[in-house]
């Protein structure tokens, strides 16, 4: 049941914060999303202190956060964030030995693929969601609608430029989640609990009204 309850948290928030920074500037980040009611991260391992980051967010606010690893290219690095507990793996490219250890670890994969071809190949493999990388952000809501109509089943995790005031609009076009990072990285803790609270508003209005 552990992927499939990891699935469901994701699901729930139907956004996470995409973060690139140091550990003590990770926690603000992460105290600012779970008090505006996104309580889901991707601690980017683009940065080498992301274990040391990963580890504090848990330390301080354990279960209140569901903390992912982004940037996650290659196996060694799939293997070092599952040993800190992370509870999903994110990328911008799909790599096999990274996904069977997603599989082996029954945890959430979110790989990046640039053709519907490889998209399908990944959903055929395990992947979790897609992220149609990098003409996701770069063309907006309109590729995601292009990509649903022939393959609805499709579940997609989109980011690139999403706030509170085009939120709405992705979650129209078919994502499933979408992934935050300058509108929930940037200002005081308190200001990202202000952003997280309006665009957390914005997807229960969404959700509310197609029900």
């Amino acid at each position: 049941m552990k992927k499939f309850d990891l699935i469901q948290r994701i699901l729930a928030s139907g956004a996470l914060a995409v973060v690139r920074a140091k550990p003590k500037r990770v926690l603000e980040i992460a105290e600012g999303i779970v008090g505006g009611g996104i309580p889901v991260m991707e601690i980017s391992y683009t940065n080498s202190d992301a274990p040391e980051a990963i580890d504090l967010v848990h330390q301080r606010l354990g279960d209140r956060i569901l903390v992912g690893a982004g940037t996650v290219n290659n196996g060694a690095t799939a293997k070092d964030a599952i040993s800190h507990g992370v509870g999903f793996l994110y990328s911008p490219i799909f790599d096999q030995e990274v996904m069977s250890l997603a599989n082996e670890y029954q945890i959430p994969y979110a790989p990046g693929c640039s053709t519907v071809t490889e998209a399908v190949h990944a959903m055929r493999a395990g992947a979790t969601f897609i992220k149609y990388f990098p003409y996701g952000g770069l063309l907006g809501p309109d590729i995601i609608k292009t990509i649903k109509t022939p393959i609805p089943e499709m579940p997609l995790l989109e980011s690139g430029g999403v706030d509170a005031s085009n939120v709405q609009q992705w979650f129209k076009a078919g994502v499933e989640v979408v992934g935050i990072g300058s509108a929930l990285s940037k200002g005081t803790s308190q200001e990202i609990e202000a952003s997280a609270q309006a665009i957390r508003q914005e997807i229960d209005a969404f959700r509310s009204a197609a029900k």
